[in-house]
């Protein structure tokens, strides 16, 4: 077997194993398993990243952090479903009229909430590989009475939507699952208008982290073994062409692994 076998080989295994890990997911909430230390193993903040991760007594780690306020009126399926590490809606600064895509968007909540904020002659779409995920999400929406939305199946390195076709693109602790990063990275680029922004929530290690240090500290499909490092996120979205990049710590998730917040524009030229 060759070495790009073997590669091809390791990364069609580690996908397998999220799309499996979050279809779980998903057929826990539509069955009404709503069990918080269920959900947070399945989340990005599983045991692997107990130092940022924890569960009240009724929702997952991912739904904590939506208040009330911003989940009200919003299906409690895809409130439970949200098993992400931050809340990229309230970084994007989303306007009336913008389209908005979520990659890796589970059980839709950050599509529907960007829905009401770009409002009626907004879009957002939400692009997910699990049908058990697309079909909870579509649900949602349907119980959320939102009709600016559309859900596509697909893989967040080979997104089916046209160049130029989104203002903002959003995504909750995705990116650090893709075996091709670069790839992500450079659809995002291609999908947004000139002018576009990215707004994203993710997984990030410390500069001094190795892979190999990085795989110590938690599991590839618990969004810890997977993740860029700082320099390496900033690096990368330089490559394809994007300025003004930034990538803020907010908090631990593992010993120098922190959720983040990526910022970038694609220029206006």
């Amino acid at each position: 077997m060759t070495e790009n076998t073997e590669n091809a080989s390791e990364s069609a295994g580690l996908r397998e194993q999220v799309r499996a890990r979050y279809a779980g997911a998903a057929t826990a909430v539509k069955a009404g398993t709503r069990n918080a230390n269920l959900l947070v193993e399945d989340s990005c903040c599983g045991p692997a990243a107990s130092s940022c991760c924890g569960t009240t007594a009724e929702r997952s780690f991912g739904a904590s952090l939506y208040d009330d306020a911003t989940t009200a009126g919003l299906p409690i399926e895809a409130v439970e479903a949200s098993l992400g590490c931050g809340n990229p809606t309230a970084v994007a600064d989303l306007h009336e009229g913008e389209r908005v895509l979520d990659l890796g968007s589970g059980g839709g909540i950050d599509v529907l909430l960007s829905a009401r904020r770009v409002g009626p002659t907004g879009f957002a779409y939400g692009v997910d590989m699990t049908d058990e995920m697309l079909g909870l999400a579509r649900e949602n929406a349907a119980k959320a009475g939102a009709s600016n939305v559309e859900f596509l199946k697909g893989t967040i390195e080979d997104v089916p939507l046209p160049d130029e076709s989104v203002d903002v693109v959003i995504s909750n602790c995705v990116i650090n699952l893709s075996t091709d990063k670069p790839a992500v990275l450079a659809e995002m680029f291609r999908v947004l208008a000139p002018g576009g922004r990215i707004g994203i929530s993710d997984v990030v290690a410390e500069d001094h982290l190795t892979p190999e240090q990085r795989a110590e500290r938690g599991s590839y499909v618990g969004c810890i073994a997977g993740a860029l490092a700082k320099t390496e996120y900033l690096d990368g979205l330089a490559a394809v062409g994007f300025t003004d990049a930034t990538v803020e710590f907010t908090h631990e998730a593992a010993d120098g692994m922190h959720s983040a917040i990526i910022r970038a524009t694609k220029p206006a030229g």
